[in-house]
């Protein structure tokens, strides 16, 4: 039976079956399982080995049927190591491998190991073709992986399924489910001509980004959110806000070299977060406190996030802008204030006493600095979108060529576009009849170009 396509003997065989481990796809897996160990405390090696290896079969899967599909169904690959049979071989005896791992974990962990790991085999093997053409399918496949691994792999040490897990879980399926949006955009224009439903290709390009770094973003808040629960360690946002600092960088990037920044980030994401569960740096650290400002407290923090405010305004000329706003904000504010403060809805210990019109001076200073901040941001973000434009292989703009694009607004421009021109053939009319021009005839009655009398 002839397994490798190119080539024969023992070593072209395992050279076209090792051609199918992609260590980009497969080691984040491997080491989200491990991940899940470590967040468990004690580790036991051998049922966190047998663990990774399936996981990392369950990935082998996945690559031979998408390559089998692609390239002998499809026929959208040019070239593929494998014959049929050897991409037929392949499957069953990773199915075997992965089969066994499973029974080893049942009989060592217990049946909810089995059934925690069997789930990764079948997002595998239907990857191609059911679930690739799918928007949802195709996008959260890989992530739903990630997450099943990290919980799994603390399933194998704890024997349970914590709260821990399922969060550290969660942030990474949000986090990487941004990650695939944009990675997927690197085959937008050949998906679209296949009609291969992508989140790109369903809500275009400049959408999809939109949709990708708000899952990047609950996935970074996610940690923080962990953290002040105490659900995850205290050093853990010291990772998510490595990762936001890739992510905004990748932002405007064209989708191959975002990509590349996103996955690398995703490693050290990975890699800060081992760290805070294992060593627990900051764990005997006591949060700072700002209350030995005494009665100033409230003062200092509005004085700090006020000179915020006052610098993104100043940033994006919109002083004139805020300062309407507040002021037809801020008696609405002030009434809401005072009888939130009548009633004893909140009271604040940590302010200097002084009152105007029954409020504290510091709510009068917050009723400003809120609103301002909030405009600040919002105007400074707006001109760093309009001063930043996209690359031409990155992004389109959400007027340019989208499918999404509604046709009202074109109609409209168009109908613009045509009373203007209208409007200015009109005038050309009166103005060439107020001021008639004697044009000097040729033989034919018909002026010379080249005569400089010629309008």
């Amino acid at each position: 039976m002839s397994i490798a396509r190119e080539g024969i003997g023992t070593r072209a065989t395992l050279r076209a079956l090792g051609s199918q481990i992609h260590p980009v796809f497969m080691l984040p897996p491997f080491a989200a399982s491990w991940f899940g160990a470590v967040v468990a405390g004690e580790i036991t090696i051998v049922s966190g080995a047998v663990h990774a290896m399936a996981i990392c079969l369950a990935v082998y899967v996945a690559h031979v049927k998408d390559g089998y599909v692609d390239f002998y169904r499809r026929g959208e690959d040019d070239d593929h190591p494998l014959t049929r049979r050897g991409c037929k071989f392949a499957l069953g005896a990773a199915t075997i491998g992965f089969t066994l791992c499973v029974a080893v974990l049942g009989v060592r962990v217990g049946p909810g190991a089995a059934l925690l790991t069997l789930p990764t085999w079948l997002l595998g093997y239907l990857h191609a073709p059911q679930f690739d053409t799918n928007p949802v399918t195709v996008t959260l496949g890989y992530p739903t992986g990630i997450a099943l691994a990290i919980v799994g792999g603390f399933y194998m040490q704890a024997g349970a399924v914590e709260a821990v897990a399922g969060g550290y879980g969660l942030v990474f399926f949000l986090a990487l489910a941004g990650v695939k949006i944009i990675d997927d955009e690197q085959d937008y224009a050949y998906d679209r001509s296949i009609d291969k439903q992508t989140v790109a290709v369903l809500l275009g390009r400049y959408r999809a980004r939109l949709v990708a770094a708000g899952l990047l973003t609950l996935g970074c808040l996610g940690v923080l959110w962990g953290s002040v629960t105490g659900l995850f360690p205290p050093s853990a946002p010291v990772a998510a806000l490595v990762f936001a600092s890739v992510a905004l960088v990748a932002r405007r990037a064209p989708s191959r070299l975002a990509t590349m920044l996103l996955v690398r980030g995703s490693y050290l994401f990975l890699a800060l977060l081992v760290v805070a569960a294992w060593y627990r740096p900051l764990a005997s650290v006591a949060m700072p406190a700002i209350t030995v400002l005494g009665p100033y407290t409230y003062l200092a923090t509005e004085a700090v996030f006020g000179s915020a405010a006052i610098g993104l305004l100043v940033y994006a000329d919109a002083i004139r802008s805020a300062g309407r706003t507040i002021v037809a904000l801020y008696p609405v504010a002030y009434v809401w204030d005072w009888y939130t403060l009548e009633l004893g809805v909140f009271q604040i210990p940590m302010r200097t006493g002084y009152e105007l019109f029954d409020i504290p001076i510091e709510e009068h200073l917050f009723m400003i600095v809120v609103p301002g901040l909030v405009i600040g941001l919002h105007e400074s973000m707006k001109q760093i979108e309009s001063q930043s434009q996209p690359a031409s292989n990155a992004i389109d703009s959400p007027r340019q060529n989208e499918a999404w694009a509604e046709p009202f607004p074109r109609v409209v421009r168009l109908a613009a576009t045509l009373t203007a021109r209208d409007f200015w053939r009109r005038h050309k009319r009166r103005h060439n009849s107020a001021n008639p021009v004697t044009l000097p005839a040729t033989r034919g009655g018909t002026p010379r170009v080249g005569d400089e009398s010629f309008r």
